[in-house]
């Protein structure tokens, strides 16, 4: 039986692991942190518990995969309960004024054609040309590798990529079927779940509106580190051995051969490793010889352009919001300065932001009687920052976010509900997870960092090395990065049997 090593319990590692054990490997895995997650970790205080990173759970058809894969029954691991409304938007301008959007076309529409009858039909409009685009994407790109130029550049990839016309940017698409400001920030202000402006975001990246309205919006019983949870479980039941509180520095690499690892300075070998740490930190720290990096040299990984992070507020409050939902976005009065302010460094004077109340749904995440707020906003990563991350900075932020928050009749007496107020940091997510610049997201999905000019399954200059993850293809986001999994055990798999 051949032993693989997989860096890293995220999501992608976990995923990677599994499937791997499943198909007959012996597998260990190695984690820096004390527990599974990655960035989908969890934060207990005072009663409370707070999701630290993802929180939205979209195509659950992934997220069943990995459990049906292992020939194993999803319900016995996971529970997912489906949201209706999916989600409210505050409106910058008017703050009194909201949407509550839902996922049921039959309310959908009408709330559409109240705002403008052009829109309802320019929305469904939207929803045909990105759902063929959809479909073409999945089959031809997300779900495929390209770790030799012949495998994009042939003459059917090539028709295929012409016609998912990812020229456009995403606000450019959005302004061709949709009038109202309301419903195109809302739209594009989805993008940024995947770190990407959109006014900068290929016009595919439209498609995550697309994806909530045709497959639902969910949550998972006990918040999303439940499934990072479940993952773990399924690993030790198929005998996988996990070693926590062993952080990776080196990835031992000889004759072209990865052969295994140094973690907690000692030694450990094997016949394939799978890497699901972030690709630019594994490419600047794992991999020490420029030899085996191929083109990923430091230079280049400094030249390539980042996603946004995040600054996270886990608010305990001593009420629970009667008329908040789990899912709420704010949208900033200028939208347009916002988005340009996160990824362009500067100080951001009108934030957007989103606020995730998991015990709206779930009352173990709270005391009774009382919600837990988390609240995110997107900022500028380190490499084009303006801002120190100090108590300053922090304090600038909050402040902000309370005053725009007192402005919603549901929100209204948020500052004198406070109980405790924490933090994660762009520099926090750097400095735990390893987010190479504190990009939460990975590497950027512009059009030059897409596809096959992302990073692949597979290192370039060296055999038995595999990658997976946000940074590398297909993306960002919970369920491509369980697709980036099974794009990394496939090569292996391949590359094993053709030896």
């Amino acid at each position: 039986m051949k032993k693989v090593i997989v860096i890293g319990a995220g999501v992608s590692g976990l995923a990677s692991a599994i499937d791997l054990l499943s198909k007959g490997y012996e597998v260990e895995l190695f984690e820096k942190q004390s527990g599974p997650g990655g960035k989908m970790d969890q934060i207990q205080s005072n009663g409370f518990t707070f999701d630290i990173g993802p929180s939205i759970v979209m195509m659950p058809d992934i997220y069943k995969e990995v459990f049906t894969k292992a020939n194993k029954r999803y319900e016995d691991y996971i529970e997912f309960i489906r949201l209706d409304p999916s989600l409210t938007v505050f409106f910058h301008d008017e703050m009194d004024y909201s949407l509550d959007v839902s996922c049921d076309m039959s309310q959908f529409i009408p709330m559409l054609e109240k705002i403008n009858p052009k829109d309802a039909h320019g929305f469904l409009r939207y929803l045909e040309n990105i759902y063929g685009r959809y479909l073409n994407a999945k089959e031809n790109f997300i779900l495929k590798s390209f770790n030799h130029p012949r495998d994009f550049y042939n003459l059917k990839t090539l028709h295929n990529a012409y016609k998912l016309k990812t020229f456009n940017s995403a606000s450019a698409s959005i302004e061709k079927y949709v009038d109202s400001k309301y419903i195109s920030q809302m739209l594009a202000f989805q993008t940024l779940y995947i770190g990407v402006s959109p006014n900068n975001g290929p016009s595919l990246y439209t498609i995550i509106p697309m994806i909530e309205m045709f497959y639902g919006v969910y949550y998972l019983k006990g918040g999303m580190h439940a499934m990072a949870k479940a993952m773990e479980k399924l690993f030790l039941d198929l005998n996988g051995v996990i070693h926590y509180n062993h952080p990776v520095s080196e990835i031992l690499i000889e004759n072209k051969q990865a052969v295994g690892i140094i973690a907690n300075d000692q030694k450990v070998m094997a016949d394939k490793i799978v890497c699901s740490a972030d690709f630019p930190y594994v490419m600047k720290s794992l991999i020490k010889d420029d030899k085996d990096k191929g083109k990923y040299v430091d230079q280049k990984i400094d030249r390539m352009k980042y996603s946004c992070s995040t600054f996270v507020m886990y608010v305990e409050t001593s009420r629970k919001y009667e008329n908040a939902h789990v899912h709420n976005f704010v949208i900033a009065n200028a939208f347009e300065e916002n988005i340009n302010q996160i990824f362009n460094g500067e100080r951001i004077n009108d934030p957007s932001f989103y606020v995730y109340i998991a015990s709206k749904i779930d009352e173990s995440m709270a005391p009774k009687g009382q919600d837990g707020l988390y609240i995110l906003i997107p900022v500028a990563e380190h490499s084009v920052s303006q801002e120190d991350w100090d108590e300053h900075t922090k304090a600038y932020f909050k402040e902000i976010v309370l005053k725009k928050l007192e402005k919603t009749e549901t929100f209204k007496t948020i500052r004198q509900d406070i109980k405790h107020i924490s933090y994660m940091s762009p520099d926090d997510f750097s400095e735990k997870y390893n987010a190479y610049n504190g990009a939460c997201f990975g590497l950027q999905p512009i059009l030059k960092q897409s596809n096959h000019l992302r990073p692949q399954s597979k290192a370039l200059k060296c055999e038995g090395l595999y990658f997976c993850g946000s940074s590398n293809h297909p993306g960002a986001g919970v369920p491509i990065a369980i697709s980036s999994a099974y794009l990394a055990t496939d090569a292996l798999i391949e590359d094993d049997q053709n030896a």
